[in-house]
Parts: structure tokens; sequence; C-alpha cells
């Protein structure tokens, strides 16, 4: 952010300046301080880390307690006087009729559904049945016919032959 408060973007002529200032400082400086520096950026890094994390052990249950106790409020609030209590009764009541209410709405229309696909499936199995026994019924008709029609044709060729024969 610049001074005056508003966000300006560098250019990339500035960017560019920056860079040269910073490689000729780094140039001037000797191995031994970049040692030194990067020693000490380690030493500060690895204590800074290990601080963050004692803090964050710390501070996640506590958070979570302090979490629990509002949702406690929360809950526990309502409760407190005689006519806010009286109010959320009444409230939880008129829940707990309105979700049965639901419950039986929905057990009565998936009992109705069963009974209908049951009523379905009741007439089409039934309508499939007399199908078959007349199918049945009517291809042993033509098959007794069948049957008779040879028997007949048989007797009145065995006549004839022992009528030849006689």
């Amino acid at each position: 952010m610049a001074p005056n408060g508003n966000t300006q973007r560098k250019t990339t002529a500035t960017t560019s300046t920056t860079t040269q200032r910073r490689n000729n400082a780094s140039a001037s400086r000797s191995d031994s301080a970049r040692i030194r520096e990067g020693r000490t950026k380690a030493r500060y890094g690895s204590v800074s880390y290990a601080r963050q994390t004692a803090e964050r052990s710390v501070d996640v249950p506590f958070g979570v307690a302090l979490t629990v106790a509002d949702r406690v409020t929360e809950i526990v609030e309502p409760f407190t006087a005689r006519e806010t209590a009286n109010r959320e009764l009444k409230s939880v009541r008129t829940r707990v009729e309105r979700e049965l209410n639901r419950f039986e709405r929905r057990g009565a229309s998936a009992r109705r559904k069963a009974r209908t696909r049951v009523r379905q499936t009741r007439n089409r199995v039934e309508r499939e049945l007399k199908q078959r026994r007349r199918r049945v019924e009517t291809t042993v008709k033509q098959n007794r016919a069948k049957a008779e029609d040879g028997l007949k044709r048989a007797q009145t060729a065995v006549q004839e032959r022992v009528t030849t024969l006689v």
C-alpha cells in the first residue's frame, strides 16, 4: 500500500531498479555474513515454528471448549425464564406435532402405494394366468380333436382291412 492509503502497482522499471540494488548489496556482503544470516533465520524459524505449534496445541482445545459453551448457552437460554420456557416448549411441541403429522402422511402414502402395487401385480398375474389357461385349454382341445380324428381314421382303416380279409 502506498503512504496515502491507496493501493498502487509498481511499474516494471521500479521493480527492475529494486532488484539491481539488491543484487549489488548482496554481492558486496561476504560469504560468512550470508552464512550467519542463514543460521539466524533457521534458528528463529525453527523456534517460531515450535512456538506456533505449541500455541496451536493450546488454542484448538480452548476454542472448542468456548464453542461448546456458546452452543450450550444458546440451547439453555430460552429455558431460564418461565415465560420463555413455556414459549419454547410450545414451539417444540408444535414442531414435534408437525413432524409426526408429516411422518403419518408419508407412512399412509407409502402404504397406499404398496397396496396399489400389490393389487396391480395380483391383477396382472391373474390376467396372465387366465390367458395361459385359455391357451392351454385351446391347445388341449385341438390336440384331443386331432387325436380323436386320427383314432377314427385308424379304426376305419382297420375295419376296412378286416372286411377285406374276411
